[in-house]
């Protein structure tokens, strides 16, 4: 493609996308809550992201959502370099802040310097822990496994000690001042004593988003290992989002976008995933539209009222894709799966036999659409691998 201003800047940014996708194969100490497998970093990244959104009716006014939000999609990433850490086993704690910073040193310069700069303050914010909106972020991580924990109907013995140790007297007591209800909330759950019924409700929808994690895409991780899953998508393509926000147009609400793209697939709890390039007839997505209305019904009929209703109308706006904001989300939502079937030598382009001109009309023109500098840059990546194989 020709050389100007914005490819080297888009090779950064591209770089670090790419890099920060390796967060989905670092497996921690938790399982999914229907124990079929050990979560991976980057699904727990949008699951803390997801109960910070449900828990912000608990916040001071001097916690910003907005930030919040962004250190929990990013505070893990370091992982891929520094692995993660079970609290119940013992470390060096000194070494791990090295190796952590040597991480996010790494990683974060792979963007443009100003992004850098502004990524790495994110985390070291959250990892300082000393503004208010730090400790709220930080305390729905110390509380994320625990309530996991809780919300699985298999219970493992061995598991609830290491929650009991840790509401007694681990990590998560330092919630105990910052997230008092959530703390009480917690330990009532964990010793099935009556619980906030508020709370209750917005425990039940994380729980019930949980399921996300099981549900499997066309797409594959940028390693080609394995299907990407849909809670580990919707973290990816927020980070997505928030890295290439400066290719927004006028009028986007980024932060607005990441919420979005937080919710955008909760339907698939319900109705799973439907691939773009599928053999999908009118009447399938019609069928699949339906499902996707009944299970936004039930789903976000789970919360709370008020809850119920912002969230409701944050899909809706998503799914109608006319306002800059929605535009935007649905142009981004469609570069990251491109992308990774580049990287696995066309990953269900070779499933589905795409064709260029497919790509051009299925995805190309939703993504110029909402970001038309992006789709020139990867078109320009995709191209030579259809032209190799006759597939234009």
């Amino acid at each position: 493609m020709p050389k100007d201003s914005a490819s080297p800047r888009l090779d950064a940014q591209y770089a670090f996308l790419m890099e920060a996708d390796r967060l989905k194969t670092v497996e921690r100490a938790n399982q999914v809550m229907d124990r079929s497998r050990f979560e991976n970093s980057a699904e727990h990244s949008w699951h803390a992201c997801l109960l910070a959104f449900l828990m912000a009716p608990l916040a001071s006014d001097q916690v910003d959502l907005s930030r919040v939000i962004q250190m929990l999609m990013l505070h893990d990433i370091v992982e891929v370099d520094a692995g993660d850490h079970p609290i119940h086993i013992l470390y060096d704690t000194d070494d791990i802040a090295v190796r952590e910073a040597a991480a996010a040193d790494r990683i974060y310069g792979l963007l443009p310097e100003d992004l850098a700069t502004t990524f790495r303050a994110i985390w070291t914010e959250f990892e300082a822990m000393e503004t208010e909106t730090a400790r709220f972020a930080k305390s729905i991580d110390y509380l994320a496994p625990a309530l996991q924990s809780i919300g699985a109907k298999v219970q493992l013995d061995e598991e609830r000690e290491i929650v009991a140790g840790n509401l007694r007297r681990g990590r998560a007591v330092k919630t105990k001042d910052i997230l008092p209800e959530l703390f009480a909330f917690t330990q009532a759950a964990f010793e099935g004593a009556d619980t906030d019924p508020t709370l209750a409700q917005r425990f039940a929808f994380w729980c019930e988003a949980d399921r996300l994690k099981t549900v499997y895409r066309a797409t594959p991780i940028a390693d080609g290992s394995r299907k990407e899953n849909t809670g580990e998508h919707s973290w990816h393509i927020m980070l997505y989002a928030l890295t290439l926000a400066d290719h927004a147009a006028p009028g986007v609400d980024v932060d607005l976008a990441l919420k979005m793209l937080l919710l955008h697939d909760i339907v698939e709890v319900d109705a799973g995933d439907t691939p773009i390039h599928g053999a999908v007839t009118p009447e399938a997505l019609k069928a699949q539209e339906e499902a996707e209305l009944v299970a936004a019904d039930r789903l976000f009929g789970l919360l709370p009222s008020d809850q119920a209703t912002e969230f409701r109308a944050i899909w809706d706006e998503f799914e109608a894709a006319e306002t800059p904001t929605a535009i935007y989300a649905k142009s981004i939502d469609r570069c990251q799966p491109v992308l990774h079937n580049l990287a696995d030598d066309g990953g269900s382009w070779r499933t589905y036999d795409v064709k260029l001109h497919q790509l051009d009309s299925r995805v190309g023109v939703k993504i110029a659409r909402g970001c038309p500098k992006l789709w020139p840059y990867i078109r320009a990546k995709c191209e030579p691998w259809f032209v190799a194989r006759d597939a234009l």
